[in-house]
């Protein structure tokens, strides 16, 4: 097998159809039809069933699945290594981050980067989604959860209380939450994630058994614009509620635990230079924020 076949392989064992395949490898869905069927010949050997679901691996395309990807981790760590003695201001540098992170500090650090080096270019991704930097789905992550994927070099640009906002218009309308009363007569907003996951639904370390979930969402974005809209009381860093022009509630009382923001990247990659200067902007904003 060579590196362009398992390419395809990997592609169609992931997404389980051509059309599928195709999509991700920016190919039409013939050609990767071609490729597989070539494949299989080149093998003498059949990996894939062809059902009403989709392509299923036989047991031998299970056997070259394992080979396919210790190959595709071989050629992903040589290209790492390749780019990491990389010293030219020049190219492209993906970061993936959330909402938030994107347009209060990575689009005026990627403003301020394109003037000193208009050569290296940026593609920022604005996900809930984790990518996966060894498999090189992105250079740089800004996360709000630290990652301990020892490959990986990490640093926490930011560490904000979280406490409790609601708009002037809705505190007119309901009055402030009494502590105590579970939120008893009050709209709430809560992240998504948390129902998802089961956890135990509190605001400010406080039940709220006796309020009303009135909207979930599932991006700290979503969360703050919708606390601004007067649909309910949530939760924010308190950076984010202050910028919101919000009016924060309890003041004695925040969330038990932060909200830390951390800065990722592959340990390969730290000595390339357009990474290297794309991770000083995003510093530099930060620290402007945050002087601490």
């Amino acid at each position: 097998m060579n590196w362009d076949d398992t390419k395809v392989f990997l592609a169609v064992c992931r997404e389980n159809t051509l059309r599928g395949a195709a999509r991700v490898l920016g190919i039409d869905q013939a050609t990767v039809g071609r490729r597989i069927a070539a494949l299989e010949r080149s093998l003498n050997a059949t990996l894939f069933l062809r059902t009403s679901d989709g392509y299923v691996l036989t047991a031998l395309g299970e056997a070259a699945l394992e080979a396919a990807q210790n190959m595709e981790h071989s050629a992903q760590e040589l290209q790492r290594r390749i780019e990491g003695l990389d010293d030219r201001l020049t190219g492209l540098v993906r970061i993936t981050t959330t909402d938030s992170m994107a347009i209060d500090f990575l689009i005026p650090a990627i403003a301020n980067l394109h003037l000193q080096h208009p050569d290296v270019r940026v593609l920022l991704e604005a996900s809930t989604h984790r990518l996966n930097l060894s498999k090189r789905e992105s250079d740089i992550a800004i996360r709000t959860i630290k990652p301990d994927n020892p490959d990986l070099i990490v640093r926490r640009l930011a560490r904000w209380p979280v406490a409790l906002f609601a708009s002037a218009d809705y505190l007119q309308k309901h009055g402030i939450p009494e502590r105590g009363s579970a939120f008893a007569g009050h709209d709430l907003v809560v992240y998504q994630p948390y129902i998802v996951e089961g956890k135990e639904l509190t605001l400010a370390s406080e039940p709220i058994t006796r309020g009303r979930i009135v909207s979930t969402v599932n991006s700290s974005l979503l969360m703050r614009r919708s606390i601004a809209a007067g649909i309910g009381v949530g939760e924010l860093p308190v950076y984010m509620g202050e910028q919101e022009g919000l009016v924060r509630l309890w003041p004695q009382q925040p969330r038990s635990t932060p909200y830390d923001v951390w800065l990722v990247t592959h340990a390969d990659l730290r000595h390339t230079a357009r990474i290297k200067v794309v991770i000083d902007k995003i510093v530099e904003v930060f620290c402007a924020v945050n002087p601490s």
